[in-house]
């Protein structure tokens, strides 16, 4: 009989290494880091041919699998993927050192000089699904931060994985630093996961990035603490004096353009008394999108398929798909939002000041738009280099996660002999 494996013993050796190696790492200066993130960066280029390669054998699976064509978009890396990986890293490179920053400070009565510094986290875990170039922005944000990481992809993107995790490992070595700082996690058995999250003083914190169950299942049985890329229920409200073109424009480029990702819209929220309810449903179904469309919108759409269950609002399709409702107000649409959304992103389409602001001040999403799409709600897009998650969270981070969100503090104070 085959012995099983000590899933908590190679967690464990996994972390001890990555507590070391982040030891190492939370000294090194600015530059240090920075040299580590070209290397990295100058492996994927050099390196082209063998992450494709080894990308089509999780592509061929994956179709073998008949995963839909939106998480096939989600596995791919091409040429342009490689080119964004490579843009993320030196995007970050540009950025600020967070680590060591005095946020504030201040003199006491007994005149001591107490300071808020800024330093890593410390040993992060992160387990995600599909998207293999997750890979290269959580480690370019977590080196840059000071932390040492351990990923742990899914298994549909396991050659891929492995493949980005050996030129990141090439690239530290040849920085003359212990590649331990960032772990690729090879098995995909899912006791690994169930380890990592319940390694309490050995892993300081826990991102999950990938669907419900992923989601809940590390929520509810982590022992660790938890930031979640939560699942992307994102909708548009047309408000009813939205301008025709501007609202059809973003109600396609918020489902259309990638739809198997986490800002995408889900749901459509048409006011009454918008006049072109037929048009901008019209605009897409010719983009290939199916409607759910909810009782009387189904009045608008010959192709749409008229549902009665509300709870559609609540879906994360990741696909072509989109719900569509009739609301007789902002307000009816805000409460929707509230009800079934999951707070991710959100936007309005109006030209009135007033009702942009009700939105604004009353949908508490992560991100909040008026008159853009969705799609906008990106680490790379808000300027921060990238992201290692967009954060639903409302403690410590929310948003977009980049440099900044991967530290916390301590003070520091300084004395000249006081007592107490």
């Amino acid at each position: 009989m085959e012995k099983r494996m000590d899933f908590k013993k190679y967690l464990h050796d996994i972390a001890d290494k990555s507590r070391n190696a982040f030891y190492q790492l939370q000294s090194l200066k600015t530059g240090q880091k920075n040299l580590i993130l070209k290397n990295i960066a100058q492996k994927l280029e050099k390196n082209r041919v063998f992450i494709q390669s080894e990308n089509l054998k999780d592509m061929e699976n994956a179709k073998k699998n008949n995963l839909s064509t939106a998480l096939l978009d989600r596995l791919l890396l091409n040429d342009k993927r490689i080119d964004g990986m490579i843009e993320s890293l030196n995007a970050v490179i540009a950025l600020d050192d967070p680590v060591g920053e005095i946020t504030e400070s201040r003199k006491n009565n007994a005149g001591l000089l107490i300071a808020k510094q800024r330093i890593p986290i410390g040993v992060i875990g992160m387990v995600y699904e599909s998207r293999p170039n997750v890979a290269i922005e959580a480690s370019s944000l977590s080196i840059k931060s000071g932390n040492a990481i351990i990923l742990r992809g899914g298994s549909e993107a396991i050659h891929s994985n492995k493949a980005l995790g050996k030129l990141i490992h090439e690239g530290i070595k040849e920085s003359g630093f212990d590649e331990n700082m960032v772990a690729m996690i090879d098995i995909t058995d899912r006791e690994v996961v169930n380890e990592m999250i319940k390694a309490e003083k050995k892993i300081d914190l826990i991102i999950p990035r990938g669907g419900e169950s992923l989601i809940r299942f590390v929520v509810q049985n982590s022992l660790i603490p938890v930031i979640k890329h939560d699942k992307g229920v994102c909708s548009v409200f047309v408000n009813d004096d939205a301008k025709k073109e501007m609202a059809e424009a973003i109600a396609v480029n918020a489902k259309v353009q990638r739809p198997g990702v986490c800002n995408a819209i889900e749901n459509l929220y048409l006011h009454k008394d918008y006049p072109y309810k037929k048009e901008i449903l019209k605009a897409l179904t010719d983009q290939g999108v199916k409607l759910k469309a909810y009782q009387e919108a189904a009045d608008y759409s010959e192709l749409a398929e008229k549902i009665d269950d509300i709870n559609e609002f609540s879906v994360e399709y990741l696909d072509l798909i989109l719900s569509v409702k009739i609301v007789d107000s902002l307000d009816e649409a805000v409460d929707m939002i509230r009800k079934y959304g999951s707070e991710h992103s959100d936007a309005i389409i109006t030209e009135r000041y007033q009702d942009a602001m009700k939105f604004l001040n009353t949908v508490n999403s992560s991100s909040v738009y008026v008159n853009a799409s969705t799609r906008f709600t990106d680490g790379f897009e808000f300027g921060l280099g990238g992201e290692i998650g967009i954060s639903t969270n409302k403690l410590h981070a929310r948003g977009p996660m980049a440099l900044k969100e991967l530290t916390t503090y301590k003070y520091i104070i300084m004395g000249e002999g006081q007592i107490r």
